[in-house]
């Protein structure tokens, strides 16, 4: 039986090796094509892919069973569970991968794109700029195709110049910069508030007016320090949390 290929990652090893190893396997499963295969290869087969030792990989394949995401059979093998629930809590650990990981598993909408003034509230992370290029996409859940988030992204124009926008309908804006555009992308800072959704929120998600929300921007930097994207993206508050892991290391 023909096994799914999981795509590789560098590891980073200031973050926990299982962590990564999950949230890429993760990302990987649930951005499958529906004629890919259900059966995962064997622990020592991954294990050799990452590069981890199988106890590090039972590890990750553990959050995974966990999550609901796999099952495992003694026998028969480990398996990616179908139906399996894609609007699962999001965890942040800081790694390019969790991010895009996190991303990733829901269907996504393209309402608008095009050249944008500056928000005035992004206006400190472009100092050089009175103009980006704004991406506005709505997700929703694959199985019930119910509204989870809406997503506006404000790219540096020389960098949506190389940006397809068909490619944010199937990808992370994480994954386009990365993967597609080659950017140089060195970290990137998370703020997450707790909010009230406004008409266009509250129309969008179809949420009742001033219901809780969840306010998150992230800010995406080369290794020079320089802002090359600002997402600002509002999750529904009864479909997403976010749990923040230190690494002391």
């Amino acid at each position: 039986m023909t096994s799914f290929a999981p795509d590789s990652i560098v590891l980073n090893r200031k973050l926990p090796l299982w962590y990564q190893v999950s949230q890429s396997l993760r990302a990987s499963i649930l951005g499958r094509s529906t004629h890919d295969p259900l059966r995962l290869p064997t622990e020592e087969q991954l294990a050799g892919h990452y590069g981890v030792s199988v106890l590090t990989m039972r590890q990750a394949l553990k959050e995974l069973e966990d999550e609901g995401l796999i099952t495992r059979h003694r026998r028969r093998g480990t398996f990616i569970e179908p139906d399996a629930l894609r609007g699962a809590p999001v965890r942040l650990l800081g790694s390019v991968d969790a991010i895009v990981a996190q991303q990733s598993g829901m269907t996504t909408e393209l309402l608008e794109h095009g050249p944008s003034p500056v928000p005035s509230e992004l206006a400190e992370y472009f100092p050089d700029l009175t103009e980006t290029a704004a991406y506005h996409r709505l997700r929703a859940d694959e199985k019930t195709g119910e509204p989870t988030n809406h997503a506006r992204n404000h790219v540096r124009p020389e960098l949506a110049e190389r940006i397809d926008p068909q490619d944010l309908v199937r990808w992370p804006m994480t994954k386009v910069l990365r993967d597609v555009v080659g950017a140089d992308i060195s970290r990137i800072t998370d703020t997450v508030e707790a909010r009230l959704a406004n008409p266009e929120t509250a129309r969008l998600l179809r949420v009742p007016l001033l219901s809780p929300i969840l306010h998150y921007t992230g800010v995406t930097y080369d290794s020079a320090g320089k802002v090359l994207d600002v997402a600002v993206i509002h999750y529904r508050g009864d479909r997403f949390s976010f749990t923040v892991t230190l690494d002391a290391h």
